[in-house]
């Protein structure tokens, strides 16, 4: 059938093949996890040794790495079917990457890949587990960023499990294998991988997955893993082939991703399953959809579900460039810095509206500016029963000090003689002089800044301030929507929201239509707009459709 991927055709025979033990100490077959000898020619030979004898009898292998310092110096290890890696655990078994000896060769501790080894459908990797062991990548240096500087990147592996492991401070990313079967990545926690991307990079992710070369379907779940600080996104698929169908199959469950750039992405799957995961304080966006991937293939036809997308710097849901579906439902989304759910046109993309996208039953609060925006065009979108509730916390009028109340450290300006209210500039860049820095928080006097880039210590663009150097803070927008269409909009549904200000006075519109934005044949009906300094704002009136029941709009 199509895109089911088959095991090696192999007879499995009685007996192993003499001399090729089934689970091998690693110890025992030379190498020394003394932290000095550089254990990976030791370690090369045992794969192509156990790669053999499974090509031989069907038989998979396991190598079993006890506690120790294992150094992987100047070359990767080209992995073989049937020939698994298991250690002692995260801190007991760790292997230390590293290139000093050349700083042109990349060092994954294990890599196959189409470019370099042939890897594909039919030469994949078989029967390889990956479990109980850390990855250490912060000896690897080059003058230039290459993406093949992981900790493991393998591709077109059928039946792969990777489990309980610990990746760190890679060049690029930490867990950088595509083309996964079969396979399940289970409890693996990713921190500060891609050190060396600027942000324009391919790769640099904690865990970065390309799709697309099983055919239609390909059958992965990432579960329980964790990604912190990684110079991309935490955890993103990424869609490898222009010419062939985007995956179904794909399930991202129970994770965590805070710090990075963005979240969780899904830069190209069909019918990505995102549930049950936080995304939280990462820079751009906690969950993004687009076309940025390397082939500009954007995800359509997920679901992202009872997931908590709170104080990212940016947007909490960031969605551009997909023609549809997209469903976000039970989600709460709540404190970030821009907009809560952000419909964005990303350009470049000759597409028309975006179709079918479901916004349902989310929490959706105390975001910096519009609970919910439309900045591109829509057909038959849905909108209903969300709680949609003091938003535009971004309120706070410019600003500026100097002198003696005012302090700076690397993430903090403190000004002693301010009475700002909680979090009216969080989003807002602050200005000292040349430099710059974004605002994360605020209190009545001092304002927490983001770090520049993932993982780092400092929030500035330069040189932290010297004390009583002057800061300016601009001033707020003027309005703070709980839904704003800023876009054309075809036949969209609004329905049965709670979209209230209780009294935070944050929230100027309940829905506000822009003059760029349009309603046609619209349904707007039976929502709750109390307490908002104007219910409903029409810059450009609505054509057709149903506009009725909605209290507070009298």
């Amino acid at each position: 059938m199509p895109g089911q991927a088959t095991s090696p055709g192999y007879g499995v025979r009685t007996h192993a093949v003499a001399g090729a033990p089934l689970l091998c100490d690693a110890r025992e077959q030379g190498l020394t996890g003394d932290g000095t000898t550089n254990d990976q020619p030791a370690l090369a030979a045992l794969v192509d040794r156990l790669g053999d004898a499974f090509a031989a009898d069907g038989r998979a292998r396991v190598i079993y790495c006890p506690p120790g310092v294992y150094a992987i110096r100047d070359a990767g290890t080209v992995w073989r079917s049937g020939v698994s890696l298991t250690g002692a655990g995260p801190g007991a078994t760790r292997f230390i990457l590293s290139n000093e000896g050349d700083r042109s060769t990349p060092v994954p501790l294990a890599f196959h890949t189409a470019q370099l080894h042939g890897a594909s459908p039919d030469r994949n990797l078989a029967y390889c587990t990956f479990a109980d062991f850390e990855i250490d990548g912060s000896g690897v240096a080059s003058a230039e960023y290459n993406p093949l500087s992981k900790g493991l990147g393998l591709q077109y592996v059928t039946g792969g499990l990777f489990r309980n492991l610990f990746i760190h401070h890679t060049a690029a990313t930490g867990f950088g294998c595509d083309f996964l079967q079969d396979t399940l990545v289970q409890a693996i926690r990713v921190l500060e991988c891609g050190r060396m991307d600027n942000g324009l990079e391919m790769g640099g992710a904690g865990i970065g997955i390309g799709i697309g070369g099983w055919g239609p379907v390909e059958r992965l779940t990432i579960a329980n893993c964790i990604a912190v600080g990684n110079a991309t996104n935490g955890i993103f698929l990424e869609m490898q082939h222009t010419d062939r169908p985007q995956p179904r199959g794909i399930r991202i469950m129970g994770c965590h991703t805070e710090g990075n750039r963005f979240g969780i992405s899904d830069w190209g799957a069909d019918g990505l399953i995102v549930t049950g995961c936080t995304m939280t304080a990462n820079l751009e966006a906690g969950f993004q959809v687009s076309a940025k991937g390397t082939t500009g293939v954007p995800g359509e036809g997920g679901l992202l579900t009872d997931c908590v997308i709170d104080g990212n710097l940016r947007d909490g849901v960031s969605i551009g460039n997909t023609r549809g579906p997209y469903t976000v439902r039970g989600n709460r989304i709540t404190g970030n810095g821009r907009y809560g759910y952000h419909h964005q046109d990303l350009g470049d993309t000759g597409q028309g509206p975006a179709e079918e996208i479901v916004l349902e039953s989310n929490d959706i609060w105390g975001n910096s500016l519009d609970g919910i925006r439309f900045d591109r065009p829509l057909r038959d979108t849905v909108v209903i029963n969300n709680r949609i509730r003091n938003n535009g916390r971004q309120c706070a009028p410019a600003a500026e000090g100097s002198g003696e109340s005012v302090r700076y450290s690397q993430n903090t300006v403190v000004d002693r003689q301010a009475a700002w209210p909680a979090d009216g500039h969080r989003g807002k860049i602050v200005r000292v002089g040349h430099r710059y820095a974004v605002v994360a928080a605020n209190d009545a006097n001092t304002l927490t800044l983001a770090p520049l880039r993932p993982g780092g210590t400092s929030g500035w663009s330069a040189d932290t301030p010297l004390p009583g150097t002057p800061y300016e803070l601009p001033a707020a927008p003027d309005g703070r929507a709980g839904i704003t269409v800023n876009a054309d909009a075809d036949s969209v549904t609004i329905r049965g929201n709670l979209i209230r200000d209780s009294g935070s006075g944050t929230q100027t519109y309940g829905i506000w239509i822009t003059e760029r934005g349009s309603c046609v044949n619209c349904r707007v009906v039976e929502n709750d707009l109390d307490g908002n300094a104007t219910a409903i704002q029409t810059d450009t009136p609505g054509v057709g459709g149903y506009w009725s029941g909605n209290h507070g709009n009298d």
